[in-house]
């Protein structure tokens, strides 16, 4: 037996159904009855459901999940399964003192239930096992350590009031950071991705713009910005169609504001956020910045330079081999923006910073090389103008939209982009530094798109189903809370030695079996698990633990 979505179409509309599927032994045959019918689903739209066939299919998932659930209550005899590894993102939590400021909070509301316990179980739920509030609530939340009381509407509840404040909560948590592990908000790294939804109509929130993933679909944006040690430090949520560049103004303005921050903050981010705006306003802020520079952007006297075999000095790996060529520069450049039709224009003094990367140049050669094979077979082919996708930046069309379009090869474009494959350019205030230690800061940049993989990829924070601006935001906080609280593991706790792949393993991993009055440690050996064993002097190597030993542990604080 099976609920499933039916559409229909009849004289050009659409109309739902759920429909349950099973096989009747009477008639030998499966039939199909309707379980409830929506029309074209006017009505859900009506309800300020935006998207009718994405509530139905997630109705579909709760109706077979609850069958699914009933049947395995009725036929399971196996020992209930406890998570534990979540004890260290608890112990975080304590150290940092959380839950007297949420606490404080929920005296401003009217709820009925622990604001703090539907934040613990939706973070450690989203570390454990990411998956929709439903499943959360009825797969995740009823095996961790503690019996919470709350019911899903209040789950949801108190996941619109995290929405809602999401600003004040990260304002919270850097500032506890900051007290118990000491933030260097020297040098900020900063970047923006987005998220998609898979949706049909954009809202205020969820707006169709450029996407990371190159999905054209209503996207909701994210600013990220890091400490010197990578340490997550602010998050700034916007529609999808809004430009990137204004954001790291906005967060950087925030942070400093809410925390009080008197020290020149240095800015460090990629070409994508480098414009003259965000470079004049960190330098009226008295700050720095540190930010790559689109090579094919530069003039050709520069160019000239940057090809220019002088003045690179090798830098090699122990065994002699060149891992890139690097050399610097200083002087005056001018720039200028425009904001509501008055032109700014600035001179500020720059250090550049070029790099060479042999092995990164092979590497987009090669990348080169494919678009232009393939530009050259379609050309040849005669294909249609829309058939070239990314290799169209090396074609010169000659023909109508959509015909079968006389096509060249741009040899001007690729002679240019193969000639700069290799080239790494960033532009920075910071004159004094040397040009190993301006590479080296910049280069740290890797750290925040880790972070948004650990977002995308092991919080599974896409695609996202929720509806409400509230909930959504909500939702991404808790994501944001969730790496945070790894970044803190790893960085601080772990002295970096670790990855997080490892700590998500662990903690996903670390599951414990009640039997007759005790707890069979179901985790298997792994030098993490020693580290972890030593770090915290707790039994979690154990075999079968005690009611007593299984409390300690998931009670544990760190120092």
């Amino acid at each position: 037996m099976a609920y499933f979505l039916k559409k229909c179409v009849k004289k050009g509309r659409v109309y739902l159904s759920i429909v349950n599927g099973y096989h009747d032994p009477k008639r030998g045959h499966a039939v199909q009855v309707t379980y409830k019918s929506f029309g074209t689903g006017s009505g859900l739209l009506e309800q300020g459901i935006t998207d009718p066939v994405a509530y139905c299919e997630e109705l579909v998932k709760k109706l077979n999940f609850e069958d699914n659930r009933k049947k395995c209550e009725e036929v399971t005899d196996r020992a209930p399964i406890k998570f534990g590894g979540h004890f260290l993102v608890n112990a975080v939590l304590n150290k940092l003192g959380v839950k007297d400021f949420i606490d404080i909070l929920s005296l401003t509301t009217n709820y009925q239930f622990s604001l703090y316990d539907v934040f613990c179980a939706l973070l450690f739920s989203r570390i454990i096992k990411p998956c929709s509030k439903y499943q959360t609530f009825n797969e995740v939340i009823p095996y961790l350590d503690k019996q919470y009381s709350f019911s899903y509407d209040q789950l949801l509840s108190g996941l619109s009031y995290f929405g809602d404040n999401y600003e004040k909560f990260v304002e919270i948590f850097t500032k506890l950071v900051h007290e118990k592990y000491k933030l260097d908000t020297y040098n900020a790294y900063f970047d923006c991705t987005n998220f998609y939804f898979e949706i049909d109509r954009e809202d205020e929130l969820r707006r169709k713009g450029p996407s990371k993933e190159n999905r054209p679909l209503p996207l909701v944006g994210m600013g990220l910005l890091l400490d010197g040690n990578q340490i997550p430090i602010g998050l700034k949520l916007f529609p999808g169609n809004e430009s990137e560049k204004s954001k790291i103004r906005e967060i950087i303005e925030e942070l400093r504001r809410s925390n009080d921050i008197k020290n020149r903050i240095v800015q460090v981010a990629d070409k994508g956020l480098n414009c003259a705006r965000n470079i004049h306003s960190a330098v009226k802020a008295g700050d720095g910045y540190i930010f790559s520079k689109s090579c094919k952007m530069l003039p050709e006297t520069e160019k000239t330079w940057l090809f220019n075999p002088n003045d690179y000095r090798d830098i090699k790996d122990s065994e002699g081999n060149v891992l890139y060529r690097i050399k610097e520069c200083i002087d005056d450049y001018y720039y200028s923006y425009e904001d509501n039709g008055t032109k700014t224009g600035f001179k500020v003094t720059e250090k550049r910073v070029v790099t060479y990367n042999p092995s990164l140049a092979r590497k987009q050669l090669a990348e080169i090389e494919k678009l232009e094979n393939k530009a050259r077979e379609l050309s040849l082919a005669r294909a249609a103008k829309d058939e070239y996708g990314e290799c169209s930046k090396y074609v010169s069309f000659k023909g109508r939209d959509g015909s079968k379009a006389r096509a060249e090869l741009n040899l001007k474009k690729l002679k240019e982009d193969k000639e700069l494959c290799g080239f790494n350019l960033m532009v920075t205030s910071e004159i004094k530094l040397s040009d190993n230690d301006i590479y080296r800061i910049y280069h740290n940049l890797w750290r925040i798109e880790e972070s948004f993989r650990i977002m995308k990829s092991e919080l599974d924070a896409r695609p996202v189903y929720l509806q409400k601006s509230s909930t959504i935001f909500g939702h991404f906080l808790i994501c944001y809370i969730a790496t945070l609280i790894t970044r803190i593991l790893q960085i601080y706790e772990l002295n970096d030695e670790d990855s997080y792949q490892a700590i998500f393993k662990f903690i996903r991993d670390f599951q414990l079996a009640k039997c007759n009055g005790k707890y069979v440690n179901l985790l298997t050996k792994s030098d993490f698990l020693n580290k972890i064993s030593e770090l915290t002097k707790l039994p979690v190597k154990s075999a079968l633990l005690t009611q007593k030993q299984y409390e300690k542990i998931m009670n544990y604080r760190f120092k």
